[in-house]
This record gives C-alpha cells, structure tokens and sequence, in this order.
C-alpha cells in the first residue's frame, strides 16, 4: 500500500513502476483534495504514502544509499526494491516534490493540533528530501522527461518551492538548526531561475542543455507547480497569472499550432493539442492529456488571481498573449468595472476550456486517459491509464471550479542581486587513456555532465601526455553522480571521436576515483 503506480502497461512501454515524481504529483493532488475538506476518506491514502515513502528513501540503489545520493533514483519496483537497469540517473526533482506534498500535510495537520504526528512521523523523510535539495540544487540531472542532462527550469522550481516552504515548517516545529540554510539556498536557486528566462522571444528556456529550442511543457508544468494564490501575479516565481508566465504559454502554445495534423484547420487562437516539446520523437512525438490539460490549468489559475485581485494588467511582455483576445489592447491595468476586463476574461476563459475541449475529444467513451493521443488519428497512444493524465485533468477541473491550494510563501519574494551557486559535495577524478598520437595531435574529454562540457567538442578538456601514450587529467567532478564521456582527438581542426558506446561511471561519495581507458 501507498505506492504509486505509474500505469498498468507493462509492455510497449512498460510503465508497471512507482516514479517518485508521478507519485509525488498525485498525491499532492489528493493531499490538497482532502486538505480542502473535499474528501475526507483520503486521510489513509495519504497515510499510505507517508508510511510507503519513509521505506522508500532507504532502498539502496543504482544512485546510492539514503545518504550518498540514492534519494536522486527516479524510479522502483512496485515492490518498493530497486529498480537496477538502465536509465536517466539520477533526477533531483523527486525529492523536492515529495517534500512539497508532504509539507502541504503538516502544515494543515499543524492547523489541526496534530504537531506531534508532523514532527515523529513526517519531518524525518522530509528532512531528508529538504537535505539532499539544499545539497545538490545546482548539480546537473535529468530534467522530468528524462532525456536531458542538464539543469532543467521544472526541477529548479520544485526545488525552490520545497526549501521555501520546508523552511517556514521547520521553523514552526522548533527545527531551527536547518532554517537559515534552507532559505539560503531557496534564494540562490530563486535568482539562478531568473536566468532560464528568454527575453528577446519570451519565453522560459526549459533546459540549460540539451540542443532543443527549450520551448516546452516543462515550464508550463512548473507554472502551475508554482501556484500560490497570495502572490498575486508574480514573475519571479512564474505565477501563472505574470507577464512571463503568459507569453511563455503563448509560445508554447502556437509551437504546436501547426506539429500536428490534428490542429490542421483550427483558428490562431483557439486551443489545440500540445505535446512536451516540438522536437520529441518518442512514440513519434505525439501530443499528451496531461500537458494539454496543463495548459488550461495555467489559465484557470491566472483567472482565479484576477479576480481576486480585481483586475489584470498588460504588460509589454503579455500584450501580445492578449492581442489574442483583444488585437486593439493596449498596455495597462483593467479595472473588473471596465468592459476591457469583462472582454478578456471571458476570452481567456473560453481559451482554456478549449483545451479541455481538445482532451476531451481524443478521450475514448470509456473515460480512459493514455499518456498520449495519436498526432495524426487522435487514437489514444503509449501507456494506457496513465496516473499523472488523470491526476493532471483533476488538478485543471479543481482549478476550472476556482478550488485553490494552500499558500507557499510565494508573495513578496525579492530576488538577491547576486546568484551564488551551491556546487555540493565534490571529488577528484583522474582519467586515464592510452592512446598513440602523430605530431599535432591531442586529446581532449567531455561528457554528460557541465564539469565534463556537456558533450561539447569546441570545449572540451585537454589531457596531458606527460606519461605517453598515457594520457591525464585530474578534474573536479559532483560527488554521488552518474555520468557517461567519451575522448576525443583533435588536429588541424579536425575532430574524431571515439567510438561507441559512450563510457560510464559514478562518483563516489566521498575520497577520488581513477579511471584506465584505451582509445578505440
């Protein structure tokens, strides 16, 4: 009991596993479901996952022990054992957004003079969560699709959220010696998520790496994810209601436009089906449930805070998502009294109905939620009853209805003036290769990781021939992390790789690591 399983297929692809991110996304849905009085019986669910988690955090697996980095595997056995094949490892986000659903509890169990329970039950698999995302913020991982090794906008934001929050919690229960390093690194990760900002196209870069536009459900996901109904329409933290937050959406959106054959025909500003990103070629790149469905989320949410606030307010940055609805609108704040407001509000929220429209379409009459609709037929596709799709078309009904979650401590945040990165734990490793060379000719490494150049030929590392034909170089590598490189030769302009497959190792913990290769 209590673990999340990610869908029933089991073939083609198999998704018969618990993945500490779906898992923690689904049950903030249910912890804020139940936390709102809607649903009372979700207490043991909850509990359940609490109880499941807690045995969860000390498997040992392929990214290490509860205390050397294990707490970064992405995924398990439905048995709550290690999954022990290949994969994207490790992926940071996992701990941070189980930390966010678990802190959503205590605090309401807080309201409800349970702190005992918060502080022997809860705060002991929170501490570790909030621990391991104040250590490794600012090393590279694997971003919420698990293709890209970089540092990736969803995961920073979750990060940032989690420490916030875990910070004000702490302090509430009397664990006072964590506080001031939590909210420490909660403000350097705040000002590093200012830079993943595009300002000359207007949109949130997803990934620091990867090759991509960067234009990508990830920051639509990280929007919502965001959502703090006191902070008005923020930027920093990307409200879904900010000027960055909705011309980032309109890229996004017009993106797919024209990607797949099923938006064929439909207006330039009406909904369509959006995917993770344009360039996605997995299971031929097809659009999802639970990204469309975010969409409308982000402009429920966005409607939820204007009319509370009693306004909106066009920017330079969201006049163009405006213009949509309204091409003659200026920039300025719109009164609800004004016949400006009434006009864009009511655009907007037929804007978002319409992308639960789309989803709705390609549903089958069963009710069933696949991971992904066919791009050309709207067929349901890839994993059947996917848990995050429903979980994602639950969220964007709550916010369709104007339910709201509970305040993080979004509002009011200042951005410091300078970002201080926090490189975590490191250790030495020295690589090793043989390899014989004509004159003019060196050899150079680089790799899946930002101390390794992110697999940049132009600037990768040199070796030193000191010890002919043994190659050396000793570098500065995050400790407790995967990896995988390759050596490369380079003469006259020329650059050869060596050839497949690309090689794989793991930092330890603590101490150096030394490896011996040969070119090949």
């Amino acid at each position: 009991a209590g673990l999340v399983i990610a869908s029933p297929s089991t073939v083609d692809p198999d998704y018969l596993y618990t993945w500490t991110r779906d898992a923690a996304l689904v049950l903030k849905n249910i912890v804020d479901t139940y936390t709102r009085g809607e649903d009372r019986s979700y207490r043991k669910i909850i509990d359940d996952y609490l109880v499941a988690q807690t045995a969860l955090q000390q498997v040992t697996n392929p990214s290490g022990t509860v205390s050397t980095g294990g707490l970064g595997e992405p995924k398990f056995n439905i048995d709550g054992s290690a999954f022990t094949g290949s994969w994207g490892r490790p992926q940071r986000d996992g701990p941070a957004l189980r930390a966010t659903a678990l802190t959503t509890y205590a605090e309401w169990l807080i309201k409800t003079s349970n702190s005992s329970f918060v502080k022997s039950k809860i705060w002991p698999v929170l501490k570790l969560d909030l621990d391991y995302t104040a250590t490794f913020w600012n090393a590279s991982a694997f971003d919420l699709w698990e293709e890209v090794s970089s540092s990736s906008y969803f995961t920073s934001a979750a990060q940032h959220r989690a420490l916030r929050e875990g910070a004000e919690l702490a302090a509430k229960i009397g664990q006072k010696s964590v506080v001031a390093e939590y909210r420490k690194q909660a403000d350097n990760i705040l000002c590093f998520l200012q830079t993943y900002w595009n300002p000359v196209s207007g949109y949130v870069t997803a990934n620091t790496r990867g090759g991509r536009s960067g234009i990508d459900a990830n920051t639509i996901l990280a929007s919502i994810h965001n959502f703090d109904p006191e902070a008005g329409c923020d930027a920093n933290t990307l409200q879904p209601c900010s000027d960055k937050a909705l011309s980032n959406l309109k890229v996004y959106v017009d993106a797919f436009r024209t990607e797949y054959a099923i938006n064929k025909g439909i207006p330039a500003t009406s909904a369509v089906a959006t995917g993770r990103y344009t360039e996605d070629v997995y299971y031929d790149g097809n659009p999802w449930y639970l990204t469309t469905a975010a969409v409308a989320e982000q402009l429920y949410d966005a409607l939820i805070v204007w009319k509370k606030q009693s306004s909106l307010t066009v920017t330079p940055t969201s006049l163009a998502f405006f213009r949509q609805f309204s091409p003659s609108v200026k920039q300025g704040t719109y009164r609800s009294s004004s016949s400006t407001y009434t006009t864009l509000v009511k655009a907007v929220k037929d804007f978002a109905d319409g992308f639960i429209a789309v989803n709705a379409k390609y549903t089958p009459s069963n009710g069933a939620l696949a991971e992904q609709f066919d791009r050309n037929t709207g067929v349901p596709a890839s994993a059947a009853d996917l848990t995050w799709s429903y979980a994602a078309t639950l969220t964007a009904f709550a916010a369709r209805r104007g339910a709201i979650p509970a305040s993080w401590g979004a509002k009011g945040l200042k951005v410091p003036t300078v970002c201080k990165p926090n490189p975590g734990p490191t250790v030495q490793v020295t690589f090793n290769v043989i390899a014989t060379t004509v004159d003019g000719e060196n050899i150079f490494i680089t790799g899946s990781i930002d101390a390794l150049e992110g697999w940049s030929p132009d600037t990768a590392l040199p070796l030193s021939p000191a010890n002919y034909p043994t190659w050396s170089i000793t570098l500065t590598l995050p400790a407790n992390t995967n990896f995988e490189y390759k050596y490369i030769r380079k003469i006259n302009g020329a650059v050869t790789w060596q050839s497949d497959p690309n090689n794989i190792q793991s930092t330890p913990a603590n101490g150096t690591l030394v490896t011996h290769d040969s070119w090949r």
